[in-house]
């Protein structure tokens, strides 16, 4: 018995004359599925589905098939839908984020997801945290397979490429169907807090070459002191740079080696960091903003500068003042700078020099050393930079620390220039000649000055410091 086209119904008829409405009853079902449940097809449901599309074709010259491919259809939709009820709920899964609240600028920091399955059959999921585009995991997703009635966990390292503090709201989870055609996401909220420091390593790093003598690994100079100060500190071994008259004879003869007294420098003086964080500051050398350098090269000055017993202060600004850190020594004060200055970021703005200097001359009377860290680009912000570090002499000791920007010195070193680099590097020179008669100005008015590249500065600026030690200038 042969079942032809003119005995199906007429509303099959109808939807033969209608393709789009058999397109749409066809896709709504998907549509819903992914608005409501959030469930879509996998792969193998799609090439399954690709059965009766084959078959399909032959109805164009041989009507008897349909039979089977309706049966085929309808085999396909009875699959489907069973495999679409054995998709499990969104409480049969509980999951768990463990991480610390703290982590450090470009260094990886370990995270544990913990992932439950609460149901009694083995279950195929994908695990995922919600993560800021600042962030980046190792690795970025996990592909599990959950025991029934079971626990999991896993871990993945992060790695900040931004400092600031950052929000972890949820961890997404994909689980399959018992037999894989399709798949759920499965949300569940799960705040958690991270906030991202400068990377303190170079501090750790400090402390060991400084308990080891070997700072100059670092290209931390040893400094000589010009005069003396008469505190003992403690007894150490001889080194070349080491004065003869200071080598402790007794010790010398006790220990069988040469050992020499140091002596402590003066303490209780005070550093107070300017910080601009204008646009002159947006500038990036080596992948961060110059901003992050001098963050970086202000957190190290303070560490060494604590060690020494020195009290150290800060002032952040732009078009207002944004954080003032008064000057103390101690232990916690090194927690108060980082807190100040880790989510600290350059703005697009002009800088008000005149609030910042106000601000300092109303909370800062005792002399101290102010450190300017800033970049100078046309001849407004050299003259504020100049005038207002100028009016400091006598009262403070100022120091301006200005950033390089190596585009400039590389356009000028270019061997061989063609005639359009031959203008850029004419240009580029005349620019640095400039640069260098600001400093030459800064250094007449009795201010020092340092002129570093971004990515190079700590180092000449913890020497800076030591030398101002050594010679007594505060």
């Amino acid at each position: 018995m042969t079942f032809g086209l003119a005995q199906l119904p007429s509303w099959l008829d109808e939807l033969e004359r209608q393709p789009v409405l058999i397109l749409l009853l066809l896709v709504l079902p998907l549509v819903l599925l992914a608005w409501w449940r959030r469930t879509f097809p996998r792969l193998p449901l799609i090439y399954l589905a690709l059965l009766p599309c084959l078959v399909t074709p032959t109805l164009l010259w041989k009507h008897d098939v349909l039979p089977l491919v309706l049966a085929l259809d309808a085999s396909l939709v009875g699959v489907a839908l069973l495999d679409l009820l054995s998709l499990p709920s969104r409480s049969a899964f509980a999951v768990e984020r463990d991480c610390q609240q703290i982590a450090s600028l470009r260094q990886n920091h370990r995270v544990t997801l913990t992932v439950t399955n609460a149901t009694q059959r083995p279950r195929r999921v994908w695990l995922r945290d919600d993560l800021p585009q600042e962030f980046e995991a190792t690795p970025p997703q996990f592909a599990l397979r959950l025991a029934p009635r079971s626990r999991t966990t896993v871990h993945y390292e992060l790695k900040a490429s931004r400092r600031g503090a950052f929000g972890l709201e949820q961890i997404h989870l994909r689980v399959a169907s018992r037999w894989g055609l399709w798949q759920a996401l499965r949300s569940y909220p799960l705040a958690s807090r991270i906030n991202v420091y400068p990377d303190m390593k170079q501090l750790s790093e400090y402390a060991v070459l400084a308990r080891t003598n070997r700072l100059s690994l670092m290209g931390v100079r040893r400094t000589r002191r010009i005069g003396q100060d008469n505190e003992f500190e403690r007894l150490r071994d001889f080194t070349r740079d080491d004065n003869y008259k200071h080598i402790d004879w007794r010790s010398t003869a006790r220990r069988r080696r040469l050992t020499v007294k140091d002596f402590q420098s003066s303490q209780s003086q005070r550093l107070v960091f300017l910080v601009d964080c204008g646009r002159m500051m947006t500038n990036e050398a080596e992948g961060l903003s110059l901003l992050d350098h001098a963050l970086n090269a202000m957190l190290m000055l303070s560490f060494v500068a604590l060690r020494q017993k020195d009290a150290v202060g800060l002032i952040t600004f732009s078009d207002r003042i944004h954080s003032s850190i008064p000057a103390r020594g101690g232990s916690t004060q090194m927690n108060r700078l980082l807190h100040a200055a880790f989510d600290r970021f350059p703005r697009l703005v002009e800088s008000r020099y005149d609030q910042a200097f106000l601000h300092l001359s109303a909370r800062f009377r005792k002399r101290s050393l102010v450190i300017l860290i800033s970049n100078v680009i046309d001849e407004v912000n050299a003259n504020q930079v100049q005038r207002y570090l100028g009016t400091l002499v006598g009262r403070h000791l100022p120091l301006g620390v200005l950033l390089r920007d190596r585009r400039m010195f590389d356009a000028v070193e270019v061997a061989g220039p063609g005639e359009a680099q031959f203008f850029r590097a004419a240009a580029a020179a005349e620019i640095l000649h400039w640069r260098h008669q600001v400093l030459s100005d800064l250094t007449h008015k009795g201010v020092l000055a340092l002129d570093v590249f971004p990515e190079q500065m700590t180092a000449p600026l913890v020497n800076q410091y030591l030398e101002i030690k050594a010679r007594h200038l505060l």
